[in-house]
């Protein structure tokens, strides 16, 4: 027999101290801008934009090769795993304007694999971070080479930056695309076979 749930609460947890700190920033900010901050529309946006920016930023709280270490198993496969298509949304650091896109992960095993899961995850903890998608890809690659020690890590990543879209020069359509290799992906053999495998769909 299924339960109805008559209601659901959201439960979320922040530092008060730094809600509050980001809070009275927020104030500052909005009334700078020339606005009322005393307004209706107003009146609680500064204590929603300070817990905004700590959840999309809260990868600062999260080691990600813990979380890639929480789940190694002992497995004889050499053959290339890949995870695509994995939403990323980030902060560029130098507007703090958001980037947003898709991340395509492989690797080639050497006798440790990862939990699916955990390669996601660890895409999110960097990516919830300040960040450059530059930094952003080679940290992702680096941090699962250090936890498998695989024969080959492949990692790259499309999106799209509201820095270039809302400001600046203005160009909607553009997309940027960054990759990183390492150990068998470093030759084009293998490096072709991951692109073809992240780019076409499989029936």
């Amino acid at each position: 027999m299924i339960k109805e749930i008559k209601s659901y609460e959201k439960v979320e947890q922040y530092d008060g101290n730094i809600t509050e700190a980001l809070a009275d920033n927020y104030r500052t900010i909005i009334n700078n801008l020339g606005e009322d901050i005393n307004r209706e529309g107003l009146e609680k946006t500064p204590e929603r934009v300070a817990k905004a920016m700590q959840f999309l930023t809260h990868g600062y709280g999260l080691n990600p090769l813990e979380i890639m270490k929480s789940a190694l198993f002992t497995e004889d496969h050499k053959q290339m795993i890949v995870v695509k298509d994995i939403e990323v949304y980030s902060m560029c650091e130098h507007h703090m304007l958001p980037f947003f896109g898709k991340a395509h992960v492989a690797y080639i095993p050497n006798g440790k694999i990862v939990g699916l899961s955990k390669i996601p995850r660890i895409v999110d903890a960097f990516a919830r971070r300040m960040q450059v998608q530059e930094r952003l890809t080679d940290q992702i690659k680096d941090c699962i080479q250090e936890a498998l020690n695989p024969l080959g890590v492949a990692v790259v990543i499309e999106a799209q930056h509201m820095c270039m879209q809302m400001r600046g020069i203005q160009k909607q359509n553009s997309v940027t695309t960054t990759s990183s290799f390492t150990g068998a992906f470093e030759k084009d053999k293998t490096r072709k076979e991951f692109i073809s495998l992240v780019s076409n769909k499989l029936s």
